[in-house]
């Protein structure tokens, strides 16, 4: 039941990302990409400190070894972003953003490299196995918990995959044979799922911790890789309708949450 549920929410949160992406992509892309930017960050936080964190600390789990898991979770991310940054950036630029947890590229600036696209593919399959690993760890602790992450995921995934689609689409690669392949990409989250499933299933007494990661992952996707791309300078407006979306990322978050509480 569990390893359905997994396949399912890995699944949803993959595939069903890229296709969020392409209708954004290939229709209102760049009207609606600073907004998802925003809901994105909200739900990576509401997810990260309302849900999987508490979990985590109802354990059993000391509190000290908990943080010290988050801070070292944190610097490793930040660590794999500097390696990542560091080793693609003279193949396409500051474009090649594809740490194991998310990037969303500034899709003003994409140069036309046809060069780059499998090195950015091959970022993103690493990317979603990570996400697959991530989503199990949160399903093993609680369903509820599970389909909340899977939202997390899928939220934070889709102007990720816009880039990506971006990239492809700069080369000679059409937008159906665009779309397939980061469709496959995304499809990778769901074997990155079950081994989660197994892993954690062998090391049942260590779930608090995968918890913890899972947090510190989504905790700096959303202030290191989306917040700064919203602290522009912008009028009133502007600035009152990037924060009702960065609350509707939370509240899409309570939502799903009190519609699992429910069934």
């Amino acid at each position: 039941m569990i390893v359905f549920a997994i396949l399912i929410g890995t699944l949803c949160a993959g595939i069903g990302s890229v296709w969020v992406a392409a209708i954004l992509s290939f229709g209102l892309m760049a009207r609606y990409t600073q907004h998802m930017l925003s809901m994105a960050a909200g739900a990576l936080l509401a997810t990260a400190f309302m849900h999987l964190l508490p979990e985590a600390f109802e354990s059993q789990a000391g509190a000290h070894d908990l943080f010290m898991a988050l801070l070292i979770g944190l610097v490793f991310f930040f660590l794999l972003d500097k390696a990542e940054l560091w080793h693609h950036g003279h193949e396409h630029g500051a474009h090649a953003h594809s740490h194991a947890h998310s990037h969303d590229h500034d899709h003003a600036s994409v140069p036309g490299h046809t060069g780059g696209s499998w090195a950015v593919l091959a970022g993103d399959s690493v990317h979603c196995f990570g996400d697959g690993v991530l989503i199990a760890s949160a399903f093993m602790a609680d369903v509820r918990l599970g389909m909340i992450a899977s939202v997390a995921v899928l939220a934070h995934e889709v102007p990720h995959h816009m880039g990506d689609l971006v990239i492809l689409r700069t080369g000679a690669t059409d937008r159906q044979a665009a779309l397939i392949k980061v469709s496959m990409a995304g499809s990778v989250t769901a074997l990155g799922g079950l081994l989660g499933y197994w892993l954690v299933d062998q090391m049942q007494g260590y779930l608090p911790f995968f918890l913890v990661i899972a947090s510190s992952s989504f905790i700096y996707v959303a202030l290191a890789d989306l917040i700064p791309q919203l602290q522009k300078r912008l009028g009133g407006l502007q600035t009152a309708t990037q924060i009702a979306w960065l609350l509707a990322g939370i509240g899409l978050v309570t939502a799903v949450s009190t519609l699992a509480h429910a069934s």
